[in-house]
């Protein structure tokens, strides 16, 4: 699977930050990022990702919920994830593999592997 462009859903800033960096400067992906579920759901029918990169603790709407929302619409269901989250106890990686992720990507991450690390989950 080929991954040239990431939807990267995360709410702290400095996250989005390090992680663009990473991603676009580093790793040669087209970034798009939002703040929030609700921001997903509405960027990406219009960016058409390759890749969700998802956040699993946000307020409003968690990473699942933004998952679970994305897959209803018929153009972005189908679209890989992968979660970003501190919370790595193996239960909840379950949950998050369990709902249709690749992978998962525990916070804090190496922004000099991450790139390689998303490419290694979708190889």
């Amino acid at each position: 699977m080929t991954i040239k462009k990431i939807l990267h859903v995360e709410d702290d800033p400095d996250i989005q930050a390090i992680a663009l960096i990473a991603l676009e400067t580093m790793g040669g992906f087209e970034v798009r990022q939002c703040l929030s579920g609700k921001d997903a759901l509405d960027l990406a029918p219009e960016f058409k990702p390759d890749l969700y990169l998802l956040d699993a603790m946000m307020p409003g709407m968690s990473g699942l919920e933004t998952l679970s929302a994305l897959r209803k619409d018929d153009s972005l269901g189908d679209i890989p994830a992968i979660f970003m989250t501190a919370k790595a106890q193996s239960s909840e990686v379950s949950e998050f593999l369990d709902s249709g992720a690749l992978g998962v990507i525990t916070k804090p991450f190496d922004p000099l592997t991450l790139a390689d690390q998303i490419r290694d989950i979708c190889a």
